[in-house]
């Protein structure tokens, strides 16, 4: 895929196709008969695994089970960048 964007699996989301760049991922599924659309929210990956966003004892923080990442200003500022390029690619 273009723009450092690379295709990958995730086996919990069978029905969507995951996308990756470096520390984010997002699912896409289709959006009629020749586009496609990004699935709930981009995520940051912890292993091979989406993580979710959370707020645990006031800090924003990633999650995958028992895992936990800091979701630092800089980290939430490059997911940001991640998602609004993606958006901007589908919508070509």
């Amino acid at each position: 895929m273009a723009h450092g964007y690379a295709p990958v699996a995730f086996p919990m989301c069978g029905n969507a196709i995951g996308v990756r760049r470096g520390l984010f991922a997002a699912l896409l599924v289709p959006d009629g008969e020749a586009a496609m659309k990004i699935m709930g929210e981009p995520c940051y990956v912890i292993g091979s695994n989406l993580a979710v966003q959370v707020r645990r004892k006031g800090r924003a923080v990633f999650v995958w089970k028992e895992k936990t990442v800091e979701a630092t200003p800089e980290l939430l500022e490059e997911l940001e960048r991640f998602s609004a390029e993606l958006t901007r690619l589908l919508e070509r």
